[in-house]
């Protein structure tokens, strides 16, 4: 996959389905890559599992199977027996296979990440700041990379794939919600910060916006994989999101598709406002502060969160009234499976915020509406993060259908 002049991911070759695989030599890579995405997607199917999912002949794919597991992608669990014939050998992705960096660039906080083949997160450092800066945040990415780098022998560091940046585009927008001093943010005009990384590192660097990102990993790892169609919130210092169709990402004409924080619902007083104006935690940083209450542990870690009482459960409630009016909306438009909800925010949270959003959807007139699951995420917090790790590995190694084949680069962000 090659880049453009602007160093944004370029469209690849036309894809094909699962189904779709070649026995023709000039598309084994091509092949190999489907058969990595399939045993990352169904760990331990064996070759004959593989065959039947691409149509390739079984002698094929035994000559990939062996191919990728000489180069130690791949690797055999034990064979299971008692059936007739050969035993069945169940495959897996070998997690020391290939490793990513990971940049999550928010409002208030960034986090820098080394993740596995498998998408485990093995490292990770975080900060929190004021709002985001470039002469703070170059050396946090650049030192926090070359630090976990340093950390890994030298087998494992041949095998870094690269670095992928998650951030919201725009970032000089809505600098006034945030409380960054008036022009602070206007720096941000002028960076191009993947040129500015890559100045800086050795590996090739990726940047997506970082909703986009969050959605691509809820997809690939997440719940996203059971729902072959699904609207995604992302709550972050803003909403953001994503549109998955198909199991692959949808970002429309413009690559604004998904851009959910626009939206307009009405608030409990029945004005109009745009959905981020509601669903977004600036908005509980301001309850807080409105209440003298520190609203700092929002942006420590997602897990350090407490209770905050009061002001949190009208927060919940003003979100989860506004989610279910936007997907409402949504599903009046295109039938999603499920409306998957996730954000900077612990377990705990997300579970309350998802079940007010069910209660919230249930006083709604839904005649004509047909509802789709409402679940919570499964990736979390670092969902953004892992999103960004992701654009490195499955440009080298996988068949993605999410976050690579569009440019995003005017979708909305956290």
């Amino acid at each position: 996959m090659s880049q453009d002049d602007q160093g944004r991911l370029a469209d690849p070759a036309p894809r094909v389905s699962a189904g779709g695989g070649s026995n023709q030599v000039r598309v084994r890579a091509y092949n190999e890559r489907l058969v990595l995405s399939l045993v990352r997607q169904n760990p331990g199917c064996s070759k004959a599992d593989i065959a039947r999912l691409t149509g390739l002949s079984a002698q094929t794919v035994s000559v990939i199977m062996r191919s990728l597991e000489s180069d130690e992608l791949l690797m055999r669990g034990e064979p299971i027996r008692g059936r007739v014939g050969q035993p069945s050998v169940p495959m897996f992705i070998n997690p020391d296979a290939a490793f990513s960096f990971g940049v999550k660039i928010g409002r208030r906080s960034a986090d820098v990440v080394l993740m596995d083949f498998a998408g485990k997160i093995r490292k990770q450092r975080h900060r929190t700041y004021r709002y985001p800066h470039p002469d703070h945040l170059l050396p946090f990415i650049c030192d926090g990379i070359a630090e976990m780098e340093g950390d890994m022998d030298t087998t494992l560091r041949t095998r870094i794939a690269g670095i992928g940046i998650a951030a919201p585009f725009e970032l000089w927008n809505w600098a006034e919600e945030v409380g960054a001093p008036e022009g602070a943010m206007d720096i941000w005009r002028q960076v191009d910060l993947q040129a500015q990384v890559q100045t800086r590192m050795s590996h090739p660097v990726y940047l997506r916006n970082d909703a986009t990102s969050a959605c691509g990993a809820e997809l690939v790892f997440g719940a996203g994989q059971r729902y072959p169609d699904f609207v995604y919130f992302y709550i972050g210092s803003f909403i953001g999101g994503g549109i998955v169709v198909n199991s692959a990402l949808f970002v429309g004409r413009t690559g604004t598709a998904g851009a959910i924080g626009p939206l307009p619902v009405r608030d409990k007083h029945g004005e109009t406002r745009q959905l981020l104006d509601i669903a977004s935690i600036f908005v509980l940083e301001n309850l807080l502060r409105e209440r003298g209450i520190d609203p700092q542990p929002l942006w420590y870690a997602a897990e350090d969160w407490i209770d905050f009482g009061e002001p949190l459960e009208i927060w919940l409630q003003d979100t989860a009234a506004a989610l279910a009016q936007a997907i409402i909306a949504a599903a009046s438009i295109i039938d999603f499976a499920a409306a998957i909800i996730d954000g900077g925010f612990p377990a705990w949270v997300r579970h309350r915020l998802v079940r007010a959003t069910i209660e919230a959807m249930n006083r709604l007139d839904l005649q004509g509406v047909v509802i789709p699951d409402i679940v919570e995420g499964e990736v979390g917090a670092q969902a953004r993060a892992i999103g960004g790790a992701s654009l490195p590995i499955f440009d080298r190694y996988l068949i993605d259908q999410t976050v690579l084949f569009k440019d995003t680069t005017h979708a909305e962000g956290n």
